[in-house]
Parts: structure tokens; sequence; C-alpha cells
């Protein structure tokens, strides 16, 4: 346990921060779950929708760029209808 007391807020916020990106990479996780599992129909309906979660979590620095980018590559290969 620190011992300063700017150490101990310092230690609130960590815990807070890790709990807020920890759910935040579920809802990812879970949602690119969820297209994987539907078939491609009801998934390229899903797609904007995955987007906006993925971009949202780009945006607050949670996840990188490029890994964004594969995330949603990988849902629009899923999405892609086989003929």
């Amino acid at each position: 346990m620190p011992n300063l007391k700017a150490s101990i807020k310092d230690l609130r916020k960590t815990k807070k921060r890790t709990d807020r990106r920890k759910s935040v990479v579920s809802g990812v996780r879970n949602i690119l779950k969820k297209i994987r599992t539907k078939n491609p129909e009801e998934a390229g309906k899903m797609l904007p929708g995955v987007y906006s979660v993925i971009d949202k979590a780009v945006q607050a620095g949670i996840i990188k760029k490029n890994t964004g980018n594969r995330y949603k590559a990988r849902a629009s290969k899923k999405t892609a209808v086989k003929k």
C-alpha cells in the first residue's frame, strides 16, 4: 500500500480507469462475438453499430487505431455473403 496521500489518490484513479477500460474492451469483444454467431444477413445489419462501438473505443484511446481497423475488417469479412 502507498504511504503518501498523492500515491493513495493515484491508486484510486488507476483502479477507476482500469474498470472503465475493462468494461469498454469487454463490450467490444462481446459485440464481435455476437456478429460472429449470426448469419451474414443479420450480421450485415449489425455492422454500423459494431463500427460505432469500435470507433468510440479507438477515440477514447482504449484500443489502438490499427487494432480497431483490424476488428472492423474482420467483422465486415464475416458479414460478406458467400456465393
